[in-house]
């Protein structure tokens, strides 16, 4: 009998919910997050074209050392043809994507245009990509790259924290025990050698700092020359670090 009772309140309800989804639609339309295009709800945020944009940014084989594309008959001793001759600090990398079209915009609306709502999105494809790394298990703390205590007021938040919140899980944890001491030029428009003297020692630990023997992950949105990362992972390793890696949501200028 309970059964019985049970089943028009089921389908009642059912009928309740599905009119109030078409009342939300028919008052609050979904658009495609980055083209602005119509688009059904189930298509979670992104148009058929954005996501087939987004998931060519995402395919394909990079070098686990410096990021860049590469094929895997390409790599020599876990190195790629670009990297052979270089000497990153940190020990690899593990990237979501390439900066470019879709990936793009979403990583430039969430940085620059305070849509936080993105990060959640971007999280997950970082943290895709790293559970499948070699040091996955081995994580002991997350460490956004930091911001100057001035360009985060100018900007309201780190992204890199955010992005760290969505990567992170136990007993891995956050740690922002590294800190950026000095303020510093925009990286995206200087010469490689500029970038490096830009972020020369812009970087410190606190006292107290728990990285000693530690296996850190370094999180950043976009990294072009490794200028950041690679200055970061000095200190962090000058510091006591046994090993420092590096996630990022995208590899920028793949031409170089």
């Amino acid at each position: 009998m309970l059964t019985h009772v049970r089943q028009p309140v089921t389908r009642l309800w059912d009928r309740v919910c599905r009119g109030f989804a078409g009342l939300d639609d028919l008052l609050f339309p979904p658009y495609c997050l980055l083209c602005q295009t119509p688009i059904d709800r189930q298509n979670d945020g992104l148009c058929l074209t954005c996501w087939q944009e987004l998931t060519r940014n995402v395919a394909g084989d990079y070098c686990r050392r410096c990021g860049r594309n590469a094929s895997p008959f390409g790599i020599v001793n876990n190195r790629c043809g670009a990297c052979q001759n270089e000497t990153p600090a940190f020990d690899g990398i593990i990237r979501a994507g390439v900066y470019e079209t879709a990936l793009r915009s979403l990583i430039l609306a969430f940085k620059f245009h305070q849509r936080t709502e993105y990060a959640p999105r971007l999280g997950r494809m970082m943290r895709d990509a790293l559970t499948v790394s070699s040091f996955a298990r081995q994580i002991d703390l997350f460490v956004p790259v930091p911001l100057h205590w001035r360009r985060r007021l100018e900007r309201g938040y780190n992204q890199a924290f955010y992005l760290s919140r969505h990567l992170c899980t136990p007993p891995a944890r956050i740690c922002t025990d590294l800190v950026r001491t000095r303020y510093t030029k925009r990286q995206w428009n200087l010469t490689e050698a500029q970038r490096r003297r830009n972020v020369k020692n812009a970087f410190a630990v606190r006292r107290g700092h728990p990285f000693e023997g530690k296996t850190v992950v370094l999180v950043d949105d976009i990294t072009t020359s490794g200028a950041t990362l690679t200055e970061c992972a000095n200190v962090l390793k000058a510091a006591g670090a046994r090993q420092v890696y590096a996630v990022v949501s995208a590899v920028a200028h793949q031409d170089k």
